[in-house]
This record gives structure tokens, C-alpha cells and sequence, in this order.
């Protein structure tokens, strides 16, 4: 199945999902997904662009700048009306086709903000993901957390769930009790958490946050959907509290760089992703120094830093 849920318990990622790319498929009566062929280490099969409604239609994630991709989605949509085009976050595999789609029909393109990192920069800081956003991003219309958008027969609550991005925001269906969750949760593989674009502190509070609802179906921006969210969340939570003591456990042996750390932590990883995997490690380091657990040897919160346990 395309859209096979992942079960409870531990996390287990799942990894199979057919992207058919470019066509319609329909995930219940409300929803359906047309994928980006936009296939990568970061982006696994593809970003899920989202249709919600039938008359009036809402767009989540129009997805990277390719008319390919924008031509599918007015497809797809056939004889409905878009409008309203939702962003979750500004990475360039998610908000791009946002103009476009917005020049083919009007509707309004709704997002938390402009792009923006989650702290200020450090002095002669660069931030490494700058590449990968949309830098020139403005929303039609700002949403809050908690605002809503809505149709004839679906209502879309904005959810602010800041950490892989500070403008990262989920969405809400009520009416089928299901989350959009952007690159916040995703079955396939954690989401990337790289300072200063993102935060680890963010991140985990936005997880539990999560936890706390009542959602019965996460609808991710890459792979899969997840069919007991809960279960999945917290497994997510043990995950990432798993990262964290195994860097704590590193330091114990002796003072290292988070290069030296990522090659043992993350040995079962793909090597093209332990770039991304010491930025995550970095978020880590960020949150644990900011609580007086661990400092670098130089004084200055760093990617290349040394560090040592406090």
C-alpha cells in the first residue's frame, strides 16, 4: 500500500512507500497526495503535496520550483477550485511551487512567516542550510498558531511546531482526526535539526506537544503516513533521548568533536547523511550546554568545537 501506516511500540522506520509520482491518490474521502518527483537523501521518495476538500480545495506543500510538479497538482485538483495554498515551512523542496501555484489560480498562499534561523547568527557564523531555504518567502497571509483556514467541508488548524525550522508549522483536519506534519515527524527517517535554522529545544517541545493530542493519522511531507501516532511519538521522543546520551557517553570516554562522535553514533546511517547527522548532533550540543551539562573546550558553542562534560 502507498500509504501504509507504521505500527505502535518502538520506533521502527518504515520505508515503503510507493511514490507514484505525478498522479492522484486518494487517502480517504477528504485527502489526497500527489508526490514531487523529487527523490534524495533528504527528501526520500519524493515531498507529499497535499489536496484537502472537494469543491474548494487546499493545498499543503506545493513542493519544489518544477512546473512538472505544479502541472500534477492542477491535475489533480481536475474541476475543483483551489483555494487556499498552505506552507509548513520554508525549505526549498516544500514552498517554491507556491507562486506558481498561486499564478495558475488565484488562491492565497498561507504560512507562518519568512524564512528565518531560530537564534541569531554568531560572528562570522554561517548557516549551512541556507542553501536549502527559500530565502525570499512571503506569505499572502500570516498564520498563528492555533489559526484557522477553512471550506465547505474541512477545517485546517495551524499547529506551530518550531524545531526543524523556527516557521515550521503542522495542520490539523479535524473532521478525520489526521495531522499534517511537514518535516516534524516523518515515518521514514528522524527529521534534521540543524542550527541555526533550527533547534533542538524547539524540537522536543514541539514533539511532546504533539503528544498531547488526539490525532489518529500523521500525514508526513515524505513517505509514508503513520497510523498510531502516539506510539510513533514517543518512540520518536526515546530516539532523540537515545542521540542525546549516547553524546553524553562519548564525552565520558574523553573530551571530542562532534565530527569525531558522529562516525560511532550514527554508524548504521548512510554516510551521505552524517553531515546532516552532526548538525543534529550540534542541536544536541546547544541544548545540553544550555543546561550546563556539557562546554566547549575553547569557550565558543561551535560545530567544530571540543568538548567536555561538566
Amino acid at each position: 500500500m502507498s500509504d501504509r501506516p507504521t505500527s505502535g511500540g518502538p520506533l521502527i522506520f518504515d520505508r515503503v512507500f510507493d511514490p507514484r509520482h505525478g498522479e492522484r491518490v486518494a487517502v480517504s474521502p477528504l485527502v489526497a497526495r500527489v508526490t514531487a518527483n523529487n527523490p534524495g537523501p533528504f527528501t526520500f521518495h519524493g515531498t507529499n503535496t497535499w489536496l484537502i476538500g472537494t469543491s474548494d480545495v487546499a493545498v499543503i506543500d506545493p513542493g519544489p520550483d518544477d512546473p512538472a510538479h505544479v502541472a500534477a497538482i492542477l491535475s489533480a485538483v481536475g474541476s475543483a477550485r483551489v483555494t487556499a495554498i498552505l506552507v509548513t515551512h520554508t525549505h526549498r523542496d516544500h514552498s517554491p511551487a507556491a507562486a506558481a501555484l498561486q499564478a495558475a489560480t488565484g488562491a492565497p498562499i498561507w504560512g507562518e512567516g519568512p524564512h528565518r534561523p531560530a537564534r541569531p547568527l554568531d560572528l562570522g557564523e554561517i548557516n549551512p542550510m541556507d542553501a536549502s531555504s527559500q530565502g525570499d518567502f512571503q506569505p499572502d497571509r500570516v498564520l498563528g498558531d492555533g489559526d484557522v483556514v477553512s471550506g465547505p467541508d474541512w477545517t485546517l488548524e495551524a499547529i506551530a511546531t518550531p524545531g526543524h525550522t523556527a516557521n515550521h508549522l503542522c495542520f490539523a483536519l479535524p473532521e478525520e482526526k489526521t495531522l499534517f506534519t511537514g518535516d516534524h515527524v516523518m515515518a521514514w527517517s528522524t527529521s534534521i535539526v540543524a542550527p541555526p535554522d533550527g533547534a533542538m529545544v524547539d524540537y522536543m517541545a514541539s514533539l511532546r506537544r504533539l503528544m498531547a493530542r488526539e490525532d489518529r493519522l500523521l500525514l508526513p511531507a515524505h513517505g509514508a503516513g503513520i497510523g498510531e501516532p502516539l506510539a510513533f511519538l514517543r518512540g520518536l521522543e526515546g530516539h532523540r533521548l537515545g542521540r542525546e546520551a549516547a553524546f553524553l557517553e562519548q564525552l565520558a570516554e574523553a573530551e571530542k568533536t562532534i565530527r569525531e562522535m558522529v562516525a560511532t553514533i550514527y554508524a548504521a546511517v548512510d554516510p551521505r547523511l552524517h553531515g546532516a547527522a552532526a548538525l543534529s548532533l550540534f542541536a544536541h550540543a546547544e541544548d545540553l550546554a544550555a543546561r550546563g551539562l556539557i562546554a566547549p573546550i575553547e569557550g565558543e558553542v561551535r560545530l567544530s568545537a571540543r568538548w567536555r562534560r561538566l
